[in-house]
């Protein structure tokens, strides 16, 4: 799922490097001896889609990908392009903007949809939303949808064009190549598994473009190098014990990463790859001098005993302690006890708690000096928490929620020479790399 991860403020895109692999019979046997990692083979389960590169259908949300529902929607094409509505065409001229809106007739005539394509076979622009990197354009198709609460946006691609997009929006794009190849696999294995439990089946649409629930989509442009990291890995995915797995990954580890018990998931045999690992190679911990490695917040007990009144929906009155009353694998905080002069509240599970002590009130001072606005969740669950005098202090590590890959510990094990199946296999316990056919 991407990830509900931030660095330094901006969205975390990536790198890496690799080669293509081929593999005959000899090689297979060769790479089960000797614990090799990546296979070929084409494989079909009955609760699996076959994995064929279908085209994908991609809810656009508005800006800061808060709604699904546009009030309205100009868009232009470069070279022109083609608006297809029932059984009537018109041919909009190149680099001239069209504006929808729910009344347009032309709604009327097509049973509520319009779908448009580019004439050159180039991106179609969309002039009423913005990204991070300003307009967005996408490849594809973009097909209107009126309903009662506004314009549905969906883009309709082939997967492994829809990943140049989501790559550089989850991984920064001057990452090292094999780094960015280990994100490559996770966000395709992250888009299969969603054909299984479209996200809009209302709309036909398999998930959407955010991080709410899925990965970030089109907040970044395509870059070359990116490009190179998806098709050096195109239609390679990962399997455990034959079947794909979910592919989760964060910002920045403190040196160990943790399992779905932070969830409040109870072990499962059929996820028995996402369990807790040591992020370290023979020189120590890889991540030791990122600056998210280590981190504290100094926060007032007035001002935190506020926000947790707020954020557990309970008046506990001024702090009088915090205990953290059950770790998890890694040291995660899986619960927290916290005691007000007027009552007592027990958060659990990372997420809830991250969310309980987070807030504006403090800044979070970074191991190497620098300094971040306190946002409303706690960097990581990663962190022990004491009184002094009238104020807490929360000393924690990493950002993320801690489950699976690394995006900073997959960048740094590319510098020093890891290949990405190397990395995904530090990550993600017993899987295998095998490319579709």
């Amino acid at each position: 799922m991407g990830t509900d991860e931030k660095k330094d403020g901006k969205q975390l895109s990536q790198k890496g490097t690799g080669k293509k692999f081929k593999y005959g019979m000899i090689v297979f046997i060769a790479l089960l001896l000797i614990g090799g990692f990546a296979v070929t083979m084409r494989r079909e389960t009955p609760d699996e889609p076959p994995i064929d590169n279908p085209d994908y259908r991609i809810v656009i949300r508005t800006n800061e990908f808060a709604e699904v529902f546009h009030p309205a929607m100009e868009i232009s094409a470069v070279g022109g392009m083609t608006l297809r509505y029932g059984e009537e065409s018109q041919e909009v001229a190149a680099g001239e903007i069209e504006k929808f809106t729910p009344d347009d007739p032309r709604f009327e005539d097509g049973d509520d949809k319009i779908r448009i394509t580019a004439n050159d076979g180039g991106e179609i622009t969309l002039h009423s939303i913005q990204r991070a990197y300003g307009t967005p354009s996408y490849a594809g198709v973009i097909e209107l949808r009126r309903t009662e609460d506004g314009l549905v946006v969906i883009n309709e691609l082939p997967l492994e064009k829809y990943l140049c997009k989501v790559v550089p929006s989850e991984m920064p794009f001057y990452y090292e190549l094999e780094a960015l190849k280990a994100q490559a696999v996770c966000a395709r294995n992250f888009a299969y598994k969603q054909i299984m439990d479209p996200g809009y089946p209302e709309y036909e649409a398999i998930l959407d473009d955010s991080n709410a629930r899925y990965q970030v989509y089109g907040n970044c442009q395509e870059d070359a190098f990116v490009n190179q990291a998806i098709e050096e890995t195109k239609n390679q995915v990962m399997r455990y014990k034959g079947r794909l797995v979910t592919t989760l990954y964060f910002s920045t580890s403190c040196g160990y990463t943790t399992g779905l018990e932070a969830w409040g998931t109870e072990e499962d045999e059929a996820a028995r790859y996402l369990k807790s690992v040591e992020v370290k190679g023979d020189d120590g911990d890889y991540e030791a001098e990122i600056p998210w490695y280590r981190w504290e917040i100094k926060i007032p007990a007035e001002t935190l005993s506020s926000q947790v009144s707020v954020n557990t929906e309970t008046d506990i009155g001024t702090i009088q302690d915090i205990e953290i009353t059950k770790t998890g694998d890694g040291g995660i905080a899986l619960e927290v006890r916290i005691t007000g002069d007027k009552d007592t509240v027990t958060v659990e599970t990372e997420n809830k708690i991250r969310k309980a002590l987070g807030g504006t009130g403090a800044e979070v001072v970074k191991q190497d000096g620098s300094v971040e606005p306190g946002t409303a969740m706690l960097p990581s669950a990663f962190f022990t928490i004491e009184k002094d005098g009238d104020a807490f202090v929360v000393s924690g590590g990493g950002f993320g929620h801690g489950i699976g890959m690394s995006q900073n510990g997959a960048n740094e094990m590319a510098k020093k020479g890891k290949t990405f199946e190397e990395i995904l296999s530090l990550f993600f316990h017993d899987v295998k790399v095998e490319t579709e056919e």
